[in-house]
């Protein structure tokens, strides 16, 4: 089978998330920014999102999650039912995106652990978190282009993207 054949053959369907900005994470000496992105009538719940922040910040006091000194966000993402997906993205080499995988399958998975990284070709972002992340290009895109002072990594932090992905 072709993958135009493949493509029309798919009986998924589609459905809209909204990506709602919360309060950034600081983790250590990084700064990110945090997107939950979930069905609107399915939020994040607010003990989810707390759970995912404390894991966060026990692997970066344990030495688990180095993150260096850099700017970045965080996507928290409800793919379906109680499967999340914890994107942590930060800034690298002045312009490359480097990414950290986490997730929680369910309830009976206590805790937000690091997703496997098995084969070559593996999956980044999909279609919804790249709402976030084309907003997040841009806007580092900005602050490059800018005199990279105080003033433009406050005007980087306060620009977040707020929609339909």
């Amino acid at each position: 089978m072709s993958a135009l054949e493949h493509t029309a053959a798919m009986a998924y369907v589609h459905v809209e998330k909204v990506v709602r900005p919360e309060p950034s994470l600081m983790l250590g000496a990084t700064l990110l920014k945090w997107y939950d992105i979930a069905p609107d009538d399915e939020p994040v719940p607010l003990a989810v999102r707390a759970l995912a922040r404390r894991c966060l910040r026990d692997a970066n006091k344990a030495g688990t999650l180095d993150l260096g000194d850099a700017l970045g966000f965080v996507i928290l993402h409800r793919c379906a039912g109680e499967f999340y997906f914890l994107l942590v993205s930060t800034w690298r080499n002045e312009n490359e995106l480097w990414e950290t995988v986490w997730a929680k399958s369910g309830e009976n998975d206590v805790l937000f652990r690091p997703w496997p990284d098995e084969g070559t070709h593996r999956p980044t972002f999909c279609v919804w978190e790249l709402a976030a992340v084309g907003h997040e290009r841009q806007a580092w895109s900005d602050y490059l282009v800018s005199a990279r002072d105080e003033a433009a990594k406050r005007r980087y932090l306060a620009s977040c993207y707020d929609g339909i992905a």
